[in-house]
């Protein structure tokens, strides 16, 4: 395992880690990391645009289908699920953005590597918008694909990947 090299003189943003999810598990030392290691990397996977200074906090929040439903209606005019939400930085307000991601979107993927992988993923496309790329359209959306494979290489490759998991509900699932 690589240790996470910081570049000199590159201060630690203020990050605000939130767990609303009543079963949701992780550490946040390591979700830390993994920003962290993002941040240091943002010339080379960012699509451009100024980054926040870095006194601006970063938010991010796992939160419930049920609650992001209600952020996705209130800010985007639609009720509907969905699994990641970001708000663009406003530095003038001390913010460097906000990513909203549902643990429960995580649990109903199949995809190899189970939810972990899905809300690491999650975390990376969040922050990746943060960074200047979209996926409204398709040239936009090959990039950020590009990136987001890029991004989680270099975590796992940095030993930065961070685990998440979710204790058994009443029902047993």
């Amino acid at each position: 395992m690589s240790r996470v090299s910081r570049r000199p003189g590159l201060p630690r943003r203020p990050l605000a880690l939130t767990n609303r999810h009543p079963r949701l598990r992780y550490a946040p030392a390591e979700l830390r990391r993994a920003l962290r290691l993002l941040e240091s990397r943002h010339p080379q996977l960012a699509a451009g645009g100024p980054w926040p200074p870095p006194e601006a906090e970063l938010s991010v929040a796992f939160m419930t289908d049920p609650a992001l439903a209600a952020l996705h209606a209130r800010f985007m005019d639609d009720p509907s699920a969905t699994d990641v939400i970001t708000f663009p930085a406003r530095p003038e307000t001390g913010s460097a953005g906000e990513i909203c991601i549902s643990a429960d979107a995580a649990l109903r993927q199949r995809r190899a590597g189970g939810p972990s992988a899905e809300l690491a993923l999650y975390l990376v496309h969040g922050w990746l918008h943060l960074a200047g790329h979209d996926d409204r359209s398709p040239g936009p959306r090959r990039a950020m694909r590009r990136a987001e494979r890029r991004a989680l290489a270099l975590l796992r490759r940095n030993g930065a990947l961070p685990a998440f998991s979710f204790r058994p509900s009443a029902r047993g699932d």
